[in-house]
C-alpha cells in the first residue's frame, strides 16, 4: 500500500493561462518552498536532493510542471508511483479552464503559448496541451476550474481547498514620507498630514522628530490631530480586516506632511502602535526621510 498523499508535498500542474503561476505564489507565500517549470525527469533527483542527508528538508514543498516536459509526461504516472513507495506521495493538483476562456485570457494578455514554437494555432496549440495533459488530469487529486474565477478568488480557492490555512498574515506597514520627494510608489492608502499643525516653525521642536515625546505631546494636545486620529483609525479599523480576507501579502498605509519629519511620523507611529494591539501584533513602521 502506498504512503497517503500528503500536503505537504505538491504538484501543480494544468493548462496553461489557468492560473498556475498565482496558484504557486499562494503556497509561496503559505510558508511553502517552491520550484516553478521544473522539468518533469528531473522529479525524482529534486525530491531525493532535498531530503538528503547533508541538508534539511523543507516542511512543505510545492513543484510546477507544465506542457514544457510534454516529451516526458507519459512518464509522470510511474515516477509519481516509485516516488508513493518511497514515503514521498504528493498531492496533485490541476488547475484547469474552459478553452474559451483560455483564448480570452491569451487574447487579453498577448503573451505567447509555450507550444506556439510549432507553429500551432492558439486554439490548436490549447488542444494538443490538453490531450498531453489529459493522463495527469485523470490522476489529480484537485481539479480547480478557475475559468470563473478573478486572482483573489483563486488564491483564496488553493488555500481553503488545499488546507494551507495557517498562511502569514499580510505584512503590515506604516510608512511616513515628505510629499517634497514624490508619494511611495508602492502605498495602498496615502493619507495627507499637511493641513495638520507643523512642530517646525517652533523652534525647539523643529530638530526633534514625531518620535520624540515633546513632539508627540504637541500632537495630543491638539483636538485637530485628536479628530484625525480617531477618523484615520475608524477607517482602518473597518477595512483593514477586508484587505486580509483579500489574501494581500503586503499592505502598506502612508502619511505625507512637507519634510517627512514630524507630522507623518507621528501619525505612522501612532496608527501602528493602535494596529499592533487591535489584531496586527507585526505591524512596522519605515519613516522615508529618517531611516
Amino acid at each position: 500500500m502506498h504512503p497517503p498523499a500528503s500536503s505537504s508535498f505538491l504538484l501543480l500542474t494544468g493548462m496553461s493561462g489557468s492560473g498556475k503561476s498565482i496558484a504557486l505564489r499562494t503556497l509561496e507565500d503559505s510558508g511553502y518552498y517552491c520550484i516553478d517549470n521544473l522539468p518533469a525527469e528531473l522529479l525524482t533527483e529534486s525530491i531525493h536532493s532535498l531530503h538528503s542527508q547533508e541538508r534539511e528538508a523543507p516542511d512543505r514543498l510545492a513543484f510546477a510542471i507544465d506542457i514544457r516536459s510534454r516529451s516526458d509526461l507519459a512518464q509522470m504516472p510511474e515516477w509519481l508511483s516509485a516516488l508513493a513507495r518511497q514515503g514521498h506521495a504528493p498531492q496533485l493538483v490541476f488547475i484547469d479552464s474552459g478553452d474559451e476562456i483560455l483564448l480570452r485570457r491569451y487574447a487579453d494578455t498577448r503573451r505567447r503559448h509555450p507550444l506556439s514554437h510549432l507553429g500551432l494555432a492558439l486554439a490548436d496549440a490549447i488542444a494538443l496541451e490538453r490531450q498531453a495533459l489529459k493522463p495527469l488530469r485523470s490522476l489529480a487529486d484537485h481539479i480547480i476550474d478557475s475559468s470563473t474565477m478573478n486572482v483573489h478568488q483563486l488564491r483564496r480557492e488553493i488555500i481553503d481547498r488545499l488546507g494551507v490555512g495557517d498562511e502569514l498574515p499580510p505584512a503590515l506597514l506604516f510608512q511616513s514620507f515628505a510629499y517634497k520627494r514624490g508619494l511611495p510608489p508602492d502605498a495602498d492608502f496615502v493619507f495627507d498630514a499637511r493641513m495638520l499643525p507643523n512642530p517646525h516653525w517652533h523652534p525647539e521642536l523643529r530638530p526633534l522628530s514625531g518620535r520624540d515625546a515633546a513632539v508627540r505631546q504637541f500632537f495630543e494636545n491638539d483636538p485637530d490631530v485628536t479628530a484625525y486620529l480617531a477618523q484615520t483609525q475608524a477607517m482602518l479599523d473597518r477595512w483593514l480586516p477586508r484587505l486580509r480576507q483579500d489574501t494581500r501579502s503586503y499592505i502598506t498605509i502612508a502619511f505625507g506632511c512637507s519634510g517627512g519629519r514630524h507630522r507623518s511620523v507621528y501619525l505612522a507611529e501612532t496608527l501602528a502602535a493602535h494596529a499592533r494591539r487591535h489584531g496586527w501584533p507585526d505591524a512596522t513602521t519605515f519613516h522615508r526621510e529618517l531611516d
